[in-house]
């Protein structure tokens, strides 16, 4: 079990918790020169990035800018034309995405896309198909209805019977199932209400305080700034600009010229 979903298991909400804490410094994944293609259509155009261990980063720019593009080929949905991607100094680029999943990579996807038709913990469930121990796939639920305590109330429930918000909780939590160290986010706080985005956002300092590296793609840039340390604005495919979270919050100018904020 990794050391981030074993904080998240045993600490409870007191301030005396024992907390992963953050260890900025060493990248966990690195991309580089990363183009990708839907058919003869060139989508990224030579991407480089760098998230270290323990940070949020937020990837923000317009409607296709390459965000969950890049996204996507990360975890393996995609696959480079060219380039690399490294987790840990080891090369993923091109590798199936289950098999990404057990080094350490999962992703919530946009819009949720959670299973309808069976109840909450069906589909947690299936976020740990890896995981070959009952016991311990019983102990990763535990963790996800002690954060979520909405959903253990509804574990019985359709999916497709949620709420919005409870559907994104669903999402993210059937992604901690496989226990990441890098958790990707698309669009969290998509369709949410300001109250219901807000618990999701506070939700991802949680985890990353706890442990768990996050990146965020998320079209309201200021929910974005306000949750990660730091931010690669995309346009058209490329990454245009590398900045801390502050320092973008008070450039409406670069703002303006690539996300019309």
């Amino acid at each position: 079990m990794s050391e981030a979903v074993m904080a998240l298991m045993t600490a409870s909400d007191s301030n005396e918790d024992a907390e992963v804490k953050n260890v900025h410094g060493r990248a966990l994944l690195e991309l580089r020169d990363v183009h990708v293609s839907y058919g003869k259509t060139a989508a990224l155009h030579g991407v480089n990035l760098s998230v270290r261990q323990g940070e949020v980063v937020a990837f923000i720019g317009a409607n296709g800018a390459g965000k969950t593009t890049t996204l996507r080929t990360i975890s393996g949905l995609l696959k480079p034309t060219r380039g690399e991607i490294l987790l840990r100094g080891n090369s993923i680029a091109g590798m199936p995405a289950d098999k990404i999943v057990a080094r350490g990579i999962a992703q919530s996807p946009e819009e949720r896309h959670v299973w309808p038709t069976m109840t909450v913990d069906e589909n947690l469930a299936m976020g740990a198909y890896l995981c070959r121990s009952a016991a311990d796939v019983e102990k990763r639920k535990g963790v996800v209805y002690h954060r979520f305590p909405r959903l253990k109330e509804r574990f019985r429930q359709l999916a497709g019977t949620l709420s919005g918000g409870e559907q994104q909780m669903l999402a993210i939590g059937r992604a901690l199932m496989s226990e990441p160290d890098l958790l990707l986010l698309d669009e969290p706080s998509l369709g949410l209400s300001p109250r219901m985005a807000d618990e999701v956002f506070e939700f991802v300092r949680e985890i990353n305080g706890h442990g768990v590296t996050v990146v965020l793609v998320e079209q309201n840039v200021h929910n974005a700034l306000n949750v990660a340390t730091r931010a690669y604005v995309f346009e058209t495919g490329r990454v245009v600009a590398d900045r801390d979270s502050e320092s973008l919050k008070h450039d409406p100018e670069l703002l303006s010229a690539y996300l019309g904020a």
